[in-house]
């Protein structure tokens, strides 16, 4: 039997929010094992960890953006180690970082990371889907929703349930910079737009993610 290939862009902000969260994880495991027929590449981000380390090395000594970005790969690893442990011998053995690497399809979930400087962990989600013929990525990350504005500087900003990416990527530019917290990053942005993917912003609710899998209706925002 064939499988529907999933990919999902989990952010580190809620693998690690502050401490593990291990009850997001655990529930977050048992939703991915629950649907069988469904093959998932996972990605993880390097979140809270990752930008702790950066403005510590920033406070310590003059850092280069590439160094910046190494130590960010570096933590999506950590964290996307954890998540391949959780699941355990129903993952792929080891974490992907390179999106052209070969890969043992008789696992259906595989989990992946960061690979080089230059964009976030976004990217990588964008690549994999290209190379498995997914026409969508679920991402995940302690944003619920797209903006008109950002919500921080103004309280008038507007939920978006849909956006085109001509007009996301307006709202996010074109540059990447090491620890940028957006919805998604804009490097990965022009790069989905050109394969003519749809990407999915749902903040981190697991009941909305599982409404999302099974094909009902859901909070986020849509970007094709």
């Amino acid at each position: 039997m064939e499988l529907n290939t999933l990919i999902i862009s989990l952010g580190g902000s809620i693998i690690v929010p502050g401490e593990i969260d291990k009850v997001f994880l655990k529930r977050f495991r048992e939703i991915i094992l629950s649907l069988e027929q469904t093959r998932f590449m996972i990605i993880c981000g390097g979140g809270k960890i990752c930008r702790d380390y950066q403005n510590v090395a920033k406070e310590i000594a003059e850092i280069t953006k590439e160094d910046l970005d190494w130590i960010g790969i570096r933590a999506t690893r950590l964290n996307a180690e954890l998540v391949r442990a959780a699941f355990g011998k129903m993952a792929y053995e080891k974490v992907i970082h390179d999106p052209d690497e070969d890969i043992d399809m008789s696992k259906r979930i595989v989990i992946g990371a960061g690979f080089e400087p230059g964009s976030s962990t976004d990217l990588r989600t964008v690549q994999v889907a290209k190379r498995f013929g997914a026409g969508q990525v679920v991402n995940m990350s302690n944003i619920d929703y797209v903006y008109s504005d950002d919500p921080k500087n103004n309280p008038d900003a507007k939920k978006l349930t849909d956006i085109t990416w001509v007009d996301f990527r307006k709202l996010v530019g074109n540059e990447w910079s090491p620890g940028l917290n957006m919805p998604f990053d804009p490097i990965a942005s022009k790069a989905a737009e050109a394969a003519g993917l749809k990407v999915v912003i749902i903040g981190n609710d697991m009941g909305n993610l599982e409404r999302l899998l099974n094909g009902k209706s859901f909070k986020g925002t849509t970007i094709s």
